[in-house]
């Protein structure tokens, strides 16, 4: 089992609290390209980082990565990771993809490819 120290998790990602204005990691930006690549092609209407924060219970919030909104109005949370995902972010997209009435989507960079899994 891995043990990580709070300064190794900023270096996957994690940002600080109190950083101020949210900025994308590598893979953020890199995922970002490509929705800007869809929205030139009519795909998407707009798309925004970290826009909406979702109350799962009483100090429980998750904040997807991306808020995008399809050519036909619907909305999707997209949330983007690298290669490991750790257990209290599966378990907080599980329960916001169950609760909430629009549609999420994992996408999951590994070894150079992405693995994109519509979740409800």
């Amino acid at each position: 089992m891995f043990r990580f120290t709070p300064k190794e998790f900023y270096a996957l990602g994690r940002k600080p609290k109190g950083e101020g204005e949210a900025r994308m990691n590598k893979t953020e930006a890199e995922y970002a390209q490509m929705l800007d690549l869809e929205k030139h092609s009519g795909g998407i209407v707009f798309w925004r980082f970290e826009a909406i924060k979702i109350r799962l219970a009483d100090n429980t919030h998750y904040t997807p990565d991306f808020l995008v909104c399809r050519s036909d109005m619907r909305l999707e949370c997209h949330e983007v990771k690298g290669g490991f995902i750790m257990d209290d972010a599966k378990v907080k997209l599980k329960v916001a993809a169950e609760t909430c009435p629009f549609g999420f989507v994992l996408a999951q960079k590994s070894k150079g490819a992405w693995h994109v899994e519509v979740l409800a």
